[in-house]
This record gives structure tokens, sequence and C-alpha cells, in this order.
């Protein structure tokens, strides 16, 4: 059972949820904000993104959601803003707003529902589950998982010997690129995906250095869009010190994906999976 601290007048912290017989809560709310864009994917699918009045800017997929009016991101996410849009409730990755901002949600008695940014394929089918039983659609949720399952078949089937070795760089400029190490979403993704994260010995990201990408020497350097994008595109990248040495450089192997489509860990994990796969030779 979700693990209630109150009802109405403190943070909800979700770790499974409330049972049928409960029929308060998100379910009933016409206006709800959501904060991270695994959350507002899911919610989407379970058939509520016409209760989505605001969302945050990385809630990018289905598009339609980046038509609707943006509460920011993270830190710069202000209670005020919340406020002035009248949401019912907000339902928020865990860590996304501030805790100032968390603890005025909280003082002016609006609901708010936290849950863990899965970063592993069971954490995304427990989301998927708990928003489900969350706004009692049980049944769409368990389809969703069904068919993420599809797609993880999908990559057993399709499982190869070959091992190809893969970086994530993370970019916001020329003079902010970093490498993703252990314990990231890009290691995970990339092992479901039967890729070998090459850089291994340090977790989360650390600042790239030319001396880091000769030695791990990636087949495949995996970017977001938008990071390549701050780069300058491909010939930017061509700018950074030890890239040109790579193998990954030399041969053109050199991807970029939709963020949220490869870091969120949502319905669609194992389509991303799917897609890093078919990279392998």
């Amino acid at each position: 059972m979700i693990r209630f601290l109150s009802i109405i007048f403190t943070v909800v912290i979700l770790h499974s949820c409330s049972t049928k017989e409960n029929k308060e809560g998100p379910a009933t709310y016409d206006n709800l904000i959501t904060a991270g864009g695994t959350i507002s994917e899911i919610i989407y699918e379970l058939g509520y993104g016409n209760r989505i009045i605001a969302t945050d800017i990385t809630s990018t997929f289905p598009a339609s959601l980046q038509q609707l009016p943006s509460i920011g991101y993270r830190n710069q996410i202000k209670a005020e803003g919340i406020f002035a849009l009248g949401p019912d409730a907000v339902l928020m990755e865990e860590g996304y707003l501030s805790a100032e901002v968390l603890s005025q949600l909280q003082a002016s008695g609006l609901p708010v529902y936290v849950f863990k940014k899965p970063v592993t394929v069971q954490e995304s089918k427990d989301l998927i589950m708990d928003l489900g039983k969350l706004f009692q659609e049980e049944e769409k949720a368990a389809g969703l998982i069904s068919q993420m399952e599809g797609d993880l078949a999908k990559l057993k089937a399709n499982a190869t010997t070959t091992k190809n070795t893969a970086v994530f760089i993370m970019a916001r400029g020329p003079e902010t690129v970093f490498l993703a190490g252990e314990e990231t979403f890009a290691s995970a993704l990339f092992e479901v995906a039967g890729l070998e994260p090459a850089a291994r010995g340090f977790k989360d990201f650390i600042p790239l250095t030319p001396e880091a990408l000769i030695q791990y020497d990636p087949d495949h350097i995996i970017l977001f869009e938008s990071g390549l994008q701050s780069l300058g595109g491909k010939g930017g990248l061509s700018k950074i010190n030890g890239i040109q040495q790579t193998k990954a450089y030399i041969n053109n192997n050199i991807h970029a994906f939709d963020g949220h489509y490869l870091s969120g860990f949502g319905p669609r994990v194992g389509k991303a999976a799917l897609d890093l796969q078919a990279l392998k030779h």
C-alpha cells in the first residue's frame, strides 16, 4: 500500500499504491500538474493526459504536453507559479522540486504525490503499476507493462554474442561536457541493450577528459540530441580533445537520441534498448 504520511496536508511518498476502496485521489481530480517526464508520460498513457494542465520542460512526450503551460525546470520552479495555475494536485519525481518549494506546497494543503525516478526496468514496471493503482487503472497499467515486456522479449530474441562498447556523453555546450559512469541511466540502459559500458571504475558523471576517451576507446558514443546540438553538431564534437582517436569517431558511430526517450525509463524503455541494440555490428 502507499505509505501515506497524510492524505491532504503533507507530501505522499509512493512506493506502492492505495487500495481500490479509496475513491479519492488523482483519479477524481480535474487539474493536475506533473513534474518529471516519465511520470507525465505514464499518466498520459493511462488516459489522464487531458487532466494535466501544466508540466515541466522535461515532459516532452507525447508532443502535446509541450503545448501546455510550463512550470520550469527543477530548482527554477517556484511555488507561486504552481499556485497560480490552480491545480488540484501535483505529481512529481522525487527530488525534482527544491525543499523550500516542497515545504510551501505542503503548508498550503495542496496534495503532492512524490515518486522515485526509475533507473531499472523493474523500477519502470513498479512505477507504471503504482500510478495505475493510484488512478484506479490497473488494467491499463498492466497493458503498458505487457507492451514493455514484449519489447524486452525482442531484445532477448535478437541478442548476439558480438561485444560492442559504448559511452554516454552529457553535453551542455563545449565547456560543460561530462562522461557517464556506473550507476547511471546510461550504464543501466546499455546493459539492457546488450552494449558493454566502457566507462567503468567511477560512479555518476565526471568531467570528460581526453585521457578518458582514449583509455575507454568505445565502439559507440551516445549523446542526447540536445547535447549534440549544444556542441554544434558532429562537427563541433570533433573539437573535443581525444575524440578523433576513438573507434567510435573513426567509424562514424556517433549516435544522438531524444533525451527523455533515452533516459526516462518509462513505458518505452524496451524500445529505446532495441534502438541501442540495433547499433551493434
